[in-house]
């Protein structure tokens, strides 16, 4: 299973270079399309309207299809779409472009998860956080080539291009590898398979854990920079950083996740992941500390980094079929639920602080933190329901 993994890890590293490459990119691409603040913003809507459309439907294809399907579809479709970000010349062009890049990065993402969960039951190993520390640091690696790219003068065209190219050979190198489990054996059950789970407590509580790690990470990556210059007094260049030690924290933290929830199970992970980032970032809000908000945002990251790999690990457990394959839909729901969190989170917050001020809006981000715990206990209550009335059904991975 060496191969499998490795594999699986390399798609996740580069759906995270991907993402990590073309972000960085919009100060260039607003100059090229004379878009407004206000335009642009609208325009970077399209990448959660395509995120969340596509990740409701596709963990239906990966139980039709399979996933390892999935995975080479959406990233070669991911090639395509990308070069097109780079010759778009109004916002409204750039908000279709990106609807369609949301959706093709949107389905690799929960596809590529699905694959991972196939190779955590395969190796009965709780490597999940593993994988999504792949995920960081390659959005990490795609981040510094941006950078580099626009610092050397680097057209978008030939950056996007090159990605491309990186994410068909990387694709096609790896593929044959990444794990296959049969679909499902009755396709036309889709449609009450999918009513069914929505009446399940332990999918919505699932979902709320994501959500919630959603919402606290894309408000930290819109406004950890703002709120540490203009209530923390730093310059630009070291408020940049913030950020940068929240993901950094995230990354190094899931490389240990393995041993993490081996000594700790993934529900104290959970629990205690969510009040350590709680703590950080109401320490951060409440103390006019610079060198403290640092410090708080490498721990809401670092507290962080199980919520949303665990949820999505646990949602395949608990879809699991009696032939030990299953769980594509419950995956693709709950991660559909987790992109509405990066939709509504950094608004949310820039509401608060708009009537408030930015301290509160982080504080608020450590209550949503702390939400976690006590949704993670339901959750956990909810699973044990459904395990005692339906002892059919494989136990959940954590429990082993």
């Amino acid at each position: 299973m060496l191969a499998a993994r490795l594999s699986v890890f390399i798609i996740f590293a580069l759906n995270g270079t991907v993402i990590g490459s073309w972000a960085p990119r919009m100060p260039t691409v607003a100059d090229q399309i004379d878009a407004s603040p206000g335009e642009l913003g609208l325009a970077l809507l399209g990448a959660s309207v395509g995120m969340i459309a596509a990740a409701s439907l596709a963990g239906r294809w990966c139980a039709r299809f399979g996933a390892r399907a999935i995975v080479l579809t959406s990233a070669l479709a991911t090639a395509v779409v990308l070069p097109l970000m780079a010759i778009v010349s109004s916002p409204l062009q750039l908000g279709f472009a990106l609807i369609f890049l949301g959706a093709v990065v949107g389905t690799l993402d929960v596809a590529m998860n699905i694959a991972a969960v196939t190779v955590v039951r395969r190796t009965e190993r709780p490597i999940m956080p593993v994988f999504h520390a792949g995920f960081s640091f390659g959005a990490l690696g795609g981040s510094v080539g941006a950078a580099f790219a626009a610092g050397h003068g680097i057209g978008l065209f030939g950056h996007f291009l090159a990605m491309s190219i990186l994410t068909v050979v990387v694709t096609l190198a790896v593929i044959r590898f990444v794990p296959r489990e049969e679909p499902a054996a009755d396709p036309a059950a889709h449609g009450s398979t999918d009513r069914r789970m929505l009446r399940r407590p332990v999918l919505w509580l699932l979902g709320a854990i994501a959500l919630c790690s959603a919402i606290v990470e894309g408000g930290s990556g819109d406004w950890s920079a703002l709120f540490a210059v203009r209530e923390r007094g730093m310059g630009e260049a070291a408020a940049a950083v913030t950020f940068s030690v929240f993901c950094l924290a995230m990354a190094f933290v899931r490389l240990f996740g393995e041993q993490a929830e081996r000594r700790w199970g993934a529900d104290r992970m959970l629990v205690g992941g969510s009040l350590v980032a709680g703590a950080g970032l109401l320490v951060t809000a409440s103390v006019p500390s610079g060198a403290l908000a640092f410090v708080g945002f490498g721990l809401a990251g670092g507290g962080l980094a199980f919520a949303f790999p665990v949820a999505l690990n646990m949602a395949g457990a608990v879809g699991r079929r009696a032939d030990g394959t299953g769980g594509e839909r419950e995956i693709g729901f709950v991660t559909t639920v987790a992109y509405s969190g990066f939709l509504v989170g950094p608004p949310m917050l820039g509401g608060i602080a708009q009537v408030t001020n930015l301290a509160v809006a982080v504080g608020f981000a450590g209550f949503v933190a702390l939400l976690i715990a006590p949704v993670a206990l339901a959750a956990a209550r909810a699973r044990r329901r459904e395990e005692n009335s339906e002892p059919a059904r494989v136990p959940a991975l954590n429990r082993r």
